[in-house]
């Protein structure tokens, strides 16, 4: 896995691009996050992985909203993407459709972009002779795609809120603080982050438990500080959003 930052006038609204490849076939697990992701795949074959059902083949080019679930990635042998990781509200400069319609989605990207340009990029992605070649296709296709470079300075305050504890928020005291109705306020945090304040927060609270040191992870304290009114509370959303129990999450070797 190789990182690669986006040009300059894409920085306020793109994190980094991550180039993935596999010789063998591999099980991404893909927690949660509070921003949207765009997968560009340029060798192979990608398949989502959903409970019982048979495996779905994705498309080449395809962006996933928000989840409160954990996904997994099948790779199948010999495959590589890249993947665009938003910073916070960045997507909402790239796309007019509410991002809060992709919650819990992932799908062809040819829904919001034309589609030639896109067969376009994705063959030149896949004779490319260099990863940085390809960072600078990416680059060229995004900044054609920049809509909206101006960022809901209102929403962004907010969600710091939110961010500084820990998602544990009371959602009408906040709009509340930033002079606005709870249902206006809702309406616009939708529309640019992709999912409502209280969804935003489950997500930061549960990623916030996720980054507790090895020493702190005591599972009842670990629950009630984070607000949890009890354990089983707390191990159901946190296997919702994991796919695994607490003990055996932080047992295991490494995650995504």
């Amino acid at each position: 896995m190789k990182t690669y930052l986006p040009s300059p006038p894409l920085q306020p609204f793109i994190q980094l691009y991550r180039i993935i490849e596999s010789r063998d076939e591999k099980v991404n697990r893909v927690l949660p996050d509070t921003t949207p992701a765009i997968a560009f795949r340029f060798k192979g074959q990608l398949r989502y992985i959903e409970g019982e059902q048979p495996a779905i083949t994705l498309p080449a080019s395809v962006i996933s909203g928000l989840r409160n679930t954990v996904r997994l990635i099948n790779y199948q042998p010999d495959t590589a993407a890249i993947i665009v990781q938003f910073k916070v509200a960045g997507a909402a400069a790239f796309f007019k459709t509410p991002l809060h319609e992709l919650f819990g989605h992932s799908v062809s990207l040819d829904h919001f972009v034309n589609r030639q340009q896109l067969t376009d990029l994705e063959e030149q992605l896949s004779v490319a002779a260099s990863d940085a070649q390809r960072v600078l296709l990416l680059d060229n296709f995004l900044l054609a795609q920049l809509r909206f470079p101006k960022q809901d300075e209102l929403v962004l305050h907010a969600l710091h809120q939110i961010h500084a504890a820990n998602g544990d928020v009371n959602m009408k005291a906040l709009a509340t603080a930033h002079f606005i109705s709870q249902d206006a306020f809702e309406k616009r945090f939708r529309k640019v982050m992709g999912t409502t304040p209280k969804q935003m927060a489950s997500i930061i609270r549960m990623r916030a438990v996720l980054q507790q040191p090895p020493a702190d992870r005591n599972l009842t304290r670990l629950a009630l500080d984070a607000g949890y009114f009890d354990q089983a509370h707390f191990n159901r959303s946190f296997k919702q959003f994991t796919g695994l129990t607490p003990t055996a999450f932080f047992q295991a070797p490494s995650f995504w």
